[in-house]
């Protein structure tokens, strides 16, 4: 794909999953990115475009500027109705 850059200038973003709420969720996308610019994608963040929903207070959820997410503990705990709304426009 690099080579035939078959994936340069197409639009990318981030869906990630952690397992502790300090798992790295920001620092995963930032990563991720290096290897987007290296194949010429366009990454398109969803910034904060989800408005409020994204600073929800009453109970815990992944997701962050650079992409949707999801807090998915030891694997055992289901997306929640924010994270799901949150990674919907992506």
């Amino acid at each position: 794909m690099w080579k035939e850059q078959t994936v340069a200038e197409k639009p990318a973003g981030f869906f990630v999953s952690t397992g502790t709420q300090g798992g790295g969720q920001e620092t995963t996308a930032w990563t991720a990115i290096t290897q987007l610019v290296h194949h010429g994608m366009l990454i398109v963040p969803i910034g904060y475009t989800f408005g409020a929903g994204m600073f929800k207070m009453d109970s815990i959820h992944g997701g962050s500027p650079y992409g949707a997410g999801v807090f998915a503990g030891d694997g055992s705990i289901e997306a929640t109705e924010t994270e799901l709304t949150l990674a919907e426009p992506q």
